[in-house]
């Protein structure tokens, strides 16, 4: 169920924000991606681990570094850090013990990830199919 959740939220935000405009702007989907990136640092906190807390903000700054590198640059690279993003829930628990992070987080947090990647890679696709 929370992969379905995730999936389908991540597709009624980008087609929101498709249809309002907000996604025009190139930093509608770098803002998604740092504040992804974040919310395994508040589970951190939460669970009380400093070990899981300083290993988590390691990995967020990868995903945060790429994220701005790709705003500034290149919005593919934003397509990549949900992409990868994504495959790392699903192997996260396996290197990384957070007590803070619910069960369910990291399924949905993987489905929404990946189809947002591939809804940002579609309106990359399509923008420059149109010349935009």
């Amino acid at each position: 169920m929370a992969i379905l959740i995730g999936a389908s939220l991540a597709f009624a935000v980008g087609v929101l924000g498709t249809l309002v405009g907000l996604d025009r702007d190139r930093a509608f989907y770098p803002t998604i991606m740092l504040v992804i990136a974040a919310l395994y640092i508040l589970f951190a906190a939460m669970g009380g681990s400093t070990h899981a807390l300083l290993l988590e903000t390691a990995l967020a700054t990868v995903f945060v570094v790429v994220t701005i590198v790709g705003f500034k640059y290149s919005l593919w690279l934003v397509a990549g850090a949900l992409a990868a993003h994504g495959i790392q829930d699903v192997f996260h628990g396996e290197f990384i013990s957070n007590a803070g992070v619910p069960v369910w987080w990291p399924p949905f947090c993987s489905a929404y990830d990946v189809v947002a990647a591939g809804y940002l890679s579609f309106l990359l696709r399509a923008r420059k199919a149109l010349g935009r």
